[in-house]
């Protein structure tokens, strides 16, 4: 006998589960603490199985009907809808899981086997606890293009284009990420690549003139903040190397017997060694740093967390305690400073100095070529940019013509 609203509101509870049919499978089950269930009996290759519509009164008899014969014709058509649903909350609990925040942290961790720079992986890490805010806790595929917009143009609207351009670049990969593995369907920043405002070139302020240039260096050597900093801020302009280089060099990366700082490929930009010489002066700053800081595993280590290097902003805030602003120097103008001088000397090849500042060569037998073409022009190279600063530092005069002892 079929089902009818009436019989199915007045179903009264027993001491036992009961079921009352309604026909084609479906039947209600009543329960002694007075719930209605909807279920359905069905044969899959032989094998009884059964599927739950939900309950009564939030599903009503017609609902349950139609859900009823949507099932009767998967079943027909060969499918099992029991499986189906089977199917269909476990990839929900996955997609629940698959955050924006765990798939990202995932994708980084990735970077970090494949051997992604040091510099690099900090500034991941920091993108996306800045996407975490917002993002985070989002299923990775059900984040759509109109939210990513949201969410970066309100960085936009702030004035931070550059900040806005490199969370939609570094959100981009994560969703690539994601969509190789199977957590997502497509990248909702694929379509925004012409959406957000395009920053206008960033120089890093630096020194070029040899007399300014001769101030700064007396500055930094009558600075009172902490040794540490003092330090790094005096090596900085003799191994002119990127600021994250510097403030992750680690003690075991020295030869002391060579005079050269090897930096592993994991640190650098370019994720390709590097060989600084050092030298006698950068040695000599060297042996007082060893004096302070030989505990460490960091030449420059930070003073409040223990086992870490000094801060990216370390030595910028010490520039500016020192009374320079951020249009007239900075820790990555120490590049320029020294491509700038080193170029105007006439003394040193082009390919030496550009070795030297562990740009890239396009060309990568060249490139293998120049490195080792270059080494002794370097280190001759090195050894005269320090005298160079020595001479700066006593007089602030303008350089004079010295032979480069090529």
């Amino acid at each position: 006998m079929a089902l009818t609203d009436l019989l199915v509101k007045q179903a009264s509870p027993r001491e036992r589960d009961f079921k009352i049919s309604d026909g084609g499978g479906l039947y209600l089950l009543v329960r002694p603490n007075g719930s209605k269930l909807w279920r359905m009996k069905y044969r899959h290759y032989g094998k009884e199985k059964k599927l739950s519509f939900g309950s009564y009164p939030e599903v009503g008899l017609k609902q349950a009907r139609l859900l009823r014969d949507e099932a009767r014709v998967e079943i027909g058509r060969g499918g099992d809808p029991a499986r189906r649903k089977r199917e269909e909350r476990i990839a929900a609990y996955i997609r629940a899981g698959d955050t924006f925040a765990a798939v990202a942290f995932e994708f980084i961790a990735k970077r970090e086997a494949e051997g992604l720079a040091m510099a690099t992986l900090v500034k991941s890490n920091w993108l996306a606890s800045v996407l975490n805010k917002s993002i985070g806790h989002r299923p990775i595929a059900e984040i759509t293009p109109h939210e990513m917009l949201s969410v970066l143009k309100k960085y936009e609207s702030d004035g931070h284009y550059e900040k806005a351009r490199r969370l939609r670049s570094f959100a981009s990969r994560v969703f690539r990420y994601a969509v190789s593995t199977l957590r997502a369907e497509h990248d909702p920043c694929s379509p925004l690549k012409g959406a957000l405002i395009s920053p206008k070139a960033k120089h890093y302020a630096a020194i070029t003139d040899p007399v300014e240039l001769g101030g700064l260096l007396r500055a930094i050597d009558v600075y009172e903040g902490y040794p540490s900093t003092r330090f790094a801020l005096q090596i900085a302009p003799h191994v002119f190397v990127r600021p994250g280089e510097l403030r992750h060099a680690e003690w075991d990366e020295l030869d002391w017997d060579a005079a050269v700082w090897r930096i592993p490929p994991g640190k650098m930009k370019s994720r390709r060694p590097h060989a600084v010489p050092l030298s006698r002066q950068v040695l000599a700053i060297l042996q007082e740093v060893r004096g302070i800081n030989g505990g460490s595993n960091y030449i420059f280590r930070s003073l409040h967390a223990r086992g870490r290097p000094m801060s990216e902003n370390t030595v910028n805030g010490a520039l500016r305690r020192m009374g320079y602003t951020g249009d007239e120097m900075t820790a990555h103008g120490m590049r320029a400073t020294a491509s700038t001088l080193l170029n105007e000397s006439g003394l040193w090849s082009h390919d030496a100095i550009e070795r030297a500042l562990a740009h890239q060569d396009n060309n990568v037998v060249r490139g293998i070529y120049h490195r080792g073409q270059h080494w002794e022009e370097r280190v001759r190279m090195a050894q005269w940019w320090s005298d160079f600063l020595d001479q700066l530092r006593a007089n602030g005069a303008k350089r004079g013509e010295k032979d480069s002892g090529g």
